[in-house]
């Protein structure tokens, strides 16, 4: 089977990924915020660098409880920072504690985080590939940097709206390519 030419066909996790879940439709709240810190991991890196570690990140960030990292103190960013099986960024780091509070404030607005992506998506999703920013992805992230979100640029938020399943971007030669 022809897979996405980004897939690398020797990494279980990443067919895996790239089968099962990118580019799928997940509205649940706390896969959103899941995936808005794993996305902002990866600016500067490989998507495939922070799959490879998405398990420890699991671990690191208390399972992505939201309410335990908004209240991260610099005890836990110091044990963060020594955790060699996670990314040890300082700034994406406190970013994510940082975002963590945004998008609390986001769903006490919205009710939910999803909510808040609708007034953007309108719930339609969109079919383009070989793309990295659009739009969507430009207006989302000026108003999650305007909200004061942290490695929200319009290249990770295009990345975080396929992954979520927003956008759908399978290439022509994919076996799970569609246009619509």
């Amino acid at each position: 089977m022809k897979r996405c030419k980004w897939c690398n066909l020797n990494n279980e996790l990443y067919i895996e990924y790239h089968d099962n879940e990118w580019c799928k439709p997940n509205f649940d709240d706390k896969y959103l915020f899941e995936m808005l810190i794993l996305e902002s991991f990866q600016a500067g890196l490989s998507w495939e660098c922070v799959l490879n570690k998405r398990e420890y990140f699991r671990e690191a960030f208390d399972n992505f409880d939201i309410d335990k990292i908004s209240n991260y103190d610099y005890k836990k960013i110091q044990e963060l920072l020594k955790n060699e099986k996670i990314i040890r960024n300082r700034l994406k780091i406190n970013a994510t504690i940082n975002n963590s509070k945004v998008f609390k404030e986001i769903q006490n607005e919205y009710g939910t985080f999803h909510n808040y992506l609708s007034t953007f998506t309108k719930d339609e999703m969109f079919f383009e590939i070989d793309k990295t920013t659009n739009q969507l992805s430009d207006k989302l992230s000026s108003d999650l940097k305007k909200r004061g979100m942290k490695f929200v640029g319009s290249t990770i938020i295009y990345s975080y709206l396929q992954a979520i399943g927003v956008i759908y971007s399978h290439d022509k030669e994919c076996f799970m390519y569609k246009d619509n």
